[in-house]
């Protein structure tokens, strides 16, 4: 994979603060060094294998990718969390221009799937070493990123293959009850 300075800066910005927004949903307000850890761990891992993962499928298909993160999102995610007492978060994502011949269906579909497949290895990791906020976190995560709507990943995932969604889908679910 490729990356720039200025996308590694943005991918560590974003991961820091989403871990921090939600360390404090968790603690219910300012949180402490324990919230602050297992959230960078749990969410920061959930987000930058997601976006990475995104990266790295897309620039298989012969994809320019790079990470873009949203200021405005990011800000939005943290007033949410504090005003509101809901996290809302919007951090960037990945951005991909296809090659000279662009991609097919399937590959947009197996470039969007590969975050939330990401997200379920870690899952699975996290449950085997009894990390039971790493599991749900990223199950969490597949889960919301296959909502069939635009822009989240699952609109494109179920134009590609609804076997495919569904399973993912499934999987996510499953997670969720193991943790």
């Amino acid at each position: 994979m490729r990356f720039t300075a200025q996308e590694i800066k943005e991918l560590v910005i974003s991961a820091v603060v989403i871990g921090y927004i939600f360390a404090w949903y968790f603690a219910g307000g300012i949180p402490g060094i324990g919230h602050i850890s297992m959230a960078l761990v749990g969410v920061g891992a959930a987000f930058i294998f997601h976006e990475l993962a995104h990266k790295y499928t897309a620039q298989k298909y012969g994809c320019w990718a790079e990470y873009r993160m949203w200021e405005t999102g990011l800000v939005i995610a943290f007033f949410s969390v504090i005003v509101l007492g809901l996290v809302f978060a919007a951090p960037g994502a990945v951005y991909i221009s296809p090659g000279s011949y662009g991609i097919t269906r399937r590959q947009n579909g197996i470039i969007s799937v590969s975050g939330a497949v990401a997200n379920l290895a870690l899952a699975v990791i996290f449950l085997a070493i009894g990390f039971r906020f790493g599991v749900i976190i990223n199950a969490w995560l597949a889960l919301f990123n296959m909502l069939p709507f635009p822009p989240l990943d699952g609109s494109k995932v179920r134009a590609w293959d609804t076997k495919v969604w569904i399973g993912v889908i499934l999987a996510a679910l499953l997670m969720m009850n193991l943790a």
